[in-house]
This record gives C-alpha cells, structure tokens and sequence, in this order.
C-alpha cells in the first residue's frame, strides 16, 4: 500500500492564483486516501478499500417537503424521475416503472414531451458527442438516441450495463453485475472484457489520459488499463460514492453521499487532487464546462449548489432551492441551463442561473 503524492492545483490559466493555505488543505485531503495497487492487502488479510463487512450502495437522503419556492420553472411529471440529460437544446428524462425515454423541447418545456420506447427500463442517462446514451440493466443493453429525430439505436450485450462511456471510437460499457468493463469497437462489437475482483461496476468514465471505473459498493474508483486489459490501482471514494462526471480538466469529480462531500481525481495516474465538504445530503452532479461549475443536488435540503472547481478548492457561486428528492441533475451545454429531476412525483426543473 502506497501513500499517493501531493497533489497539485488544477492547471487553468485564467484562474486566479491559490492561496498557500488553500494547497495545504488539498495536500492534507491527499494524506488520508488509501491508494491501492492490488485489490487486499497480503499482511493485512483483507481488502483495504472495504469500508464495511457487508457494503451496499448510497443511496440519495431522504427528503423533506419543499418549504421554499423551486427556483426557476417546474415543469410536471407523473412519476419518480431516475435520470437527465441534454444535447442539442433537447432534454431526456428517464422514469421509473417506464420502458421509454421522453423529449423535451428546453425553449419550450412545458410542451408535450416526444416518446421514445425502449426495450427496458432507463436507470441513468449520459451524452457522448451530441448522443444521449440510456442504460438498461435489466434488458441487458443500451440505447443511443437521436434526439432530433427521437429515434433509438439499441445495442444489445451479455450483461447489465450501469454507465457508458466513449474512449475514440471505443465503447467503453460498466457491467454491473459482472463486475467488469467492456470495450466494444466502432461496430459495438465486443472486443475485450476488463475484471479483476471489482465489487461492482457501476459507472465508466474517461477522464485526461485514462478511463475510471466506480465501485459503489466498495465506494472507490479504480484506473482501466485499456491496453493491457486490467484494472490497476484503487482509491478510496469516501463513505458512499454515488455519483460521478468529468470536468475539462480531464478530472474525475465524485460525490460522496454519506459523508458529504465532493471528491476530484485525476485519471492518469489515479490521484485525488481535491476533497471539498458538501453537507445537505450530497447525490447528484453535473458539470458545466462554460462557467467552469460542478452542480450537486442536496436531496437533505431540497437544493442544488453550484461550485467553481478552477482553483485549489472548490468555490461555491450558486444556491438554490428545487423540488422535492432532487436526485439527478444535468446542464445543458449551450445555455448553462440546470435541469434538475425529482424522485418524489414533484417534476422537472428548469433552472436559468
């Protein structure tokens, strides 16, 4: 077991410049990270990224009733929201107990959403180059959707896929239940299936140079080596990593959801470079790469909070109050527009900071 070295501001020419006390909070954060290169520990007897003897995944805190007006629109929804996101001005949200995907228009987004049925139920949604990619475990595949022509083109595989991710013109697929990640080629032909004594898969990322696999039950994060077809090195991802995004940095941001707080690795070596406190019940993140601001829903207090993550920590700028069990959230690119949806029947919201 080795410790990982300091850690250094994120590059950015346009950020001011960090304070000496802000580097020594980020190099202290670093200290107390256990860095992995194998899955145990030989002396030990036991895996040292374990955090409990049975795990389980974090899930989203309860929420209370709203108390404050949601900022911006709300636009209804009969049911629980499971994911969003956007691409080309178009939002897609995913519901529960819902074989299908429905469109929203995000210049007019109280109009009648578009449909797009699927052979499963959605449980997360991402956008990869315009495309927004749903996962369904159950249905063992994953659709992308054109979402002007509200068409699905549905990639069917020996697994249940949790999260998607492209590396080139690879597809890189989180198979939960396996434990692994596959890499499809250009074709979506599966071409190498990555594992080694991963807990659970349950999101791929590509972050500056390297992929990233997020192991909620062991709450940690582990490097991909695509080349070599393993996975290296592990990091502890505090108490209950939920959920995750990258920033331009090339940084993989995590939310901790049991101990509130915000995590920033990088993927090339796997480092973590920043650990900033988040309370109100941490879950859901996106990032907005115009204005430089990682978005994180606070399902304790029914908020959502904007921070700058330019500097040596990050900074927050925006507070806000939303709907009920606000658990997913996403930023449509071209407008800083923050869509966040609810998991208590409270509907979509439309936020223009």
């Amino acid at each position: 077991m080795t410790a990982p070295p300091t850690a250094h501001p994120a590059p950015d020419a346009g950020a001011p410049s960090v304070s000496r006390r802000a580097f020594r909070w980020t190099a202290l954060a670093l200290t107390s990270v256990l860095l992995l290169t194998g899955c145990s520990d030989a002396g030990a007897g036991r895996d040292q990224l374990q955090v409990v003897e049975d795990p389980e995944r974090a899930s989203a805190a309860s929420a209370p009733p709203t108390t404050e007006e949601p900022a911006g629109r709300v636009v209804p929804a009969d049911g629980d929201i499971t994911d969003v996101a956007t691409a080309h001005g178009t939002l897609a949200a995913a519901m529960a107990d819902e074989d299908a995907v429905r469109l929203y228009d995000l210049e007019k987004p109280g109009a009648e959403a578009r449909t797009v049925s699927l052979p499963g139920e959605v449980t997360s949604l991402t956008t990869i180059e315009g495309t927004v990619v749903a996962a369904m475990p159950d249905a063992g595949a994953f659709a992308r959707i054109d979402v002007g022509a509200g068409e699905a083109d549905v990639v069917e595989l020996d697994g249940a896929p949790a999260g998607v991710a492209a590396d080139g013109d690879r597809t890189l697929v989180a198979l939960r239940d396996a434990k692994a990640v596959q890499v499809l080629d250009a074709d979506d032909r599966p071409v190498r299936t990555i594992r080694d004594d991963l807990y659970s898969a349950d999101d791929v990322l590509v972050g500056d140079g390297g992929a990233v696999v997020l192991d909620q039950l062991r709450t940690a994060v582990f490097s991909v080596d695509l080349a070599d077809g393993t996975i290296s090195e592990g990091l502890r991802a505090g108490q209950g990593a939920a959920d995750a995004t990258t920033d331009e940095y090339g940084r993989v941001l995590v939310t901790d959801a049991r101990n509130g707080a915000l995590l920033a690795f990088d993927a090339d070596p796997l480092l973590l470079r920043q650990r900033h406190p988040v309370p109100g019940g941490a879950y859901g993140i996106a990032y907005d790469a115009k204005r430089h601001v990682a978005w994180i829903t606070l399902t304790e207090r029914n908020q959502v909070v904007g921070y700058d993550v330019r500097g040596g920590q990050p900074e927050e700028k925006f507070r806000l109050p939303t709907v009920r069990q606000p658990d997913s959230v996403t930023v449509d690119e071209r407008t800083s527009r923050v869509v966040i949806g609810s998991a208590a029947e409270e509907g979509i919201q439309v936020i223009t900071p």
